[in-house]
């Protein structure tokens, strides 16, 4: 399948390779680095603003990985733990490397998070009308539009990204296709309130 990876970046859709069919056996050594601050179950740790990846697709792991490598993401002063992540990207050596903890995270099961901010869900809900299209009414995300599930994110983790997709702290990058079609989304929720509402119904849709 890298060859399909590969064309699509000949057109400027993608900057990184799928990462599919990676050895979930070999990720777990890789994901040693990981586990300090994502935790041993990919659980987060929101002490350390480390989000949950337990559950999320080999795909859009091995993108966000390959975006931090790059620099796609990860590098503009104001993502703080974007910086963060962008060194413990550098530990994996290759594709392989990255398909393999990909594969790993994928087959670790979702937390069941709970509402931490003063986000109103039903409210929220209302508001996700404009994101069932690309991310499906559970959250659970739909790989044909390259759109991530969300249901198994927390929601402090949820509102930063969508701070920093509306400010351009994300998304900005051209190389960053699929950041770039969320920016305007973003641009749709009015303010930080109407950004907690969205985020508090998301994390209903993983309980």
């Amino acid at each position: 399948m890298k060859w399909f990876g590969t064309l699509l970046f000949l057109f400027g859709l993608v900057a990184v390779y799928p990462a599919w069919g990676g050895d979930a056996a070999a990720g777990k050594a890789a994901y040693g680095v990981c586990l300090a601050c994502h935790g041993a179950n990919g659980e987060g740790n929101a002490a350390v603003n480390a989000p949950a990846l337990a559950g999320q697709p080999a795909w859009y792991t091995a993108r966000q990985l390959n975006n931090y490598k790059q620099g796609i993401r990860g590098t503009n002063p104001k993502d703080t733990y974007g910086t963060q992540m962008r060194p413990m990207s550098m530990t994996l050596a290759d594709d392989t490397a990255i398909a393999n903890v990909s594969a790993y995270i994928a087959s670790l099961s979702p937390p069941k998070n709970k509402a931490t901010l003063d986000g109103d869900a039903g409210k929220g809900k209302a508001l996700y009308g404009t994101c069932v299209a690309c991310h499906g009414a559970k959250g659970e995300g739909n790989e044909a539009l390259n759109a991530p599930p969300l249901s198994m994110l927390q929601d402090w983790y949820l509102v930063r990204q969508l701070a920093n997709f509306k400010a351009g702290i994300r998304g900005a990058d051209p190389k960053d296709a699929y950041g770039a079609q969320m920016r305007p989304m973003a641009m749709i929720l009015a303010d930080e309130q109407a950004i907690k509402d969205v985020s508090a119904h998301i994390v209903t849709l993983g309980q």
